[in-house]
């Protein structure tokens, strides 16, 4: 890593990272159980499958499936949040302070999600981040996905940036096994989506972070280097 505030290159998860995006979920699972004649389901009980994606969250609204969720639900879960895509997300708390503050340091940062990119594509401007995000990455983008190392390792790449000079942010632990197999540091955001009995102290990431307004915090990131 090199001498400045941050490091050269700052990646981010986007959902439960940069991104409360539960809203957005929730609305999509219970127009998903409203077809089915189901009352809604209370933000509080899908909140901790949000970061585990599509398959988890329908599991978690329709528990009869016994964890078994059929491909077309899949989809139809995928074409129902297209249309409420944004509507309730709102960034975490310090998360604008922080990406400023990235940027006015010299640095860069961008995106490492497990969204299918088309979806992450569409979340990205609308936030004016067009401009901003010096690469994005989604779950389909490449021929592997996290936990495997590969996107990570090719934003470094073809940002033309050495592994010792990113950090990657993650609130789940297929982000912090990303990291550690792609040999980049990590941290652990705290203030993400995560079930009841998970452990991150066990996740192996270089730090537990509270809060993104706890990135602001210049001596965390000179204790990584």
């Amino acid at each position: 890593m090199n001498g400045a505030s941050f490091p050269k290159l700052v990646l981010f998860d986007l959902d439960g990272t940069l991104l409360d995006s539960a809203p957005d979920m929730l609305a999509t699972v219970n127009r998903m159980r409203a077809a089915r004649g189901q009352g809604p389901m209370p933000l509080a009980e899908l909140r901790p499958h949000v970061s585990k994606g599509s398959r988890a969250m329908s599991a978690a609204a329709f528990p009869a499936l016994g964890g078994e969720v059929p491909q077309e639900m899949v989809r139809e879960f995928l074409g129902i949040y297209e249309q409420e895509l944004g509507r309730g997300s709102v960034l975490f708390d310090g998360v604008a302070d922080l990406l400023t503050a990235i940027e006015a340091d010299g640095a860069r940062w961008g995106i490492v999600t497990n969204k299918p990119e088309y979806l992450a594509k569409q979340i990205v401007p609308a936030l004016g981040w067009e401009t901003r995000c010096a690469i994005l990455i989604g779950g389909d983008t490449l021929s592997q996905r996290k936990p495997h190392p590969l996107p990570l390792l090719h934003a470094a790449q073809a940002l033309e940036t050495a592994i010792d000079d990113c950090v990657y942010v993650g609130d789940d632990q297929r982000d912090i096994d990303a990291a550690r197999a792609a040999g980049m540091r990590s941290l652990a955001a705290l203030w993400g989506y995560r079930p009841d009995g998970d452990q991150p102290q066990g996740w192996g990431a270089d730090a537990l972070v509270e809060s993104a307004r706890d990135l602001l915090r210049l001596a965390l990131w000179s204790e990584l280097r």
